[in-house]
């Protein structure tokens, strides 16, 4: 029996890819597991930034059309590029345990942020990481930047950057840690919603093949991305706006820390909620409700018309 994985051509993708590949061959030796490339929106038009071509779901269209049709069996994806709405049929049916979350500076000289000089210029094509960098670095440069991993990491020669903020999972599913400089905490740069968690999606009526994949699942990050993407969807997850949050779980307690902001940095609204951890998706709702009653709906207002 054959299963076929669609991923992205990205290196960091296909290494994500193959781990999962690797896994379930070791796990089922009946299943033969193929890899099939398939090139995003996101992928194609890197010259673009992301807000202006969707945002959320470029580099994952194709592939879940590609599932639809069953041209693909199952889809891996880093959880962060996967809107908060899926297209009817399709579910995420494992989220493997996560990699850490945190963002990382990687920069000329292998210096930190606070030995950085004064209007340092720095890689990203994050609003969210642009909107809390500039809040606590206020007089950095964010130079607009685009690639895969590894393309981002050579501009900062190539372009005379002073640093590049990356995903701290992907640079260690790469290998890659040696070359961080600075691992930002969530109190610093917290992360984009579902930040170092691999998503298995699948047809939601492929019962066999989701029961195959289950030995990869781990509730515990089912149940944390779960509460990130219910803020994500109660906030208005097809927005392009500067949001974030992170779930832990600790016992049957979970914390989830929420943050809306304006693109300047000069807006920017945290909260947390607490709660059971089997109440996840209503605490990632209470946050959410809690940001926009606390001045998220002005922010709304002002920057993103169109989204609401």
């Amino acid at each position: 029996m054959t299963v076929r994985i669609g991923t992205r051509g990205s290196p960091l993708a296909l290494a994500q890819t193959e781990w999962v590949r690797r896994k379930i061959e070791e796990r089922h030796p009946r299943l033969k597991v193929e890899t099939v490339i398939i090139k995003t929106k996101g992928d194609i038009m890197q010259d673009v930034a992301l807000v202006r071509i969707g945002g959320k779901g470029v580099f994952v269209k194709e592939i879940e059309d590609a599932l639809l049709k069953g041209e693909i069996d199952l889809a891996v994806h880093s959880l962060k590029d996967v809107p908060a709405e899926l297209p009817e049929g399709l579910v995420i049916a494992v989220t493997p345990e996560r990699e850490d979350p945190r963002d990382v500076l990687v920069s000329r000289g292998n210096v930190k942020f606070e030995r950085l000089r004064r209007g340092a210029r720095i890689g990203t094509s994050s609003l969210r990481r642009r909107c809390q960098l500039l809040a606590v670095y206020p007089d950095l440069e964010i130079v607009p930047l685009r690639g895969n991993l590894d393309t981002r990491l050579r501009k900062v020669e190539v372009e005379n950057l002073d640093g590049v903020v990356v995903a701290a999972a992907g640079m260690r599913r790469m290998g890659w840690l040696g070359r961080v400089s600075h691992f930002l905490p969530p109190e610093t740069l917290l992360p984009a919603v579902g930040q170092g968690v691999l998503a298995i999606e699948t047809r939601a009526g492929d019962a066999g093949l989701i029961e195959d994949l289950q030995f990869l699942h781990s509730p515990r990050t089912g149940r944390e991305a779960g509460a990130e993407r219910a803020f994500l969807r109660r906030l208005g997850g097809g927005c392009q706006l500067p949001v974030a949050a992170l779930a832990e779980e600790k016992g049957d307690s979970m914390v989830v820390r929420g943050l809306l902001g304006s693109p300047d940095g000069r807006l920017v609204i945290r909260r947390e909620a607490r709660g059971p951890a089997h109440d996840y998706l209503s605490l990632g709702e209470r946050l959410a409700e809690e940001i926009l009653a606390g001045g998220g709906k002005g922010i709304l207002a002002v920057f993103y018309p169109p989204c609401r």
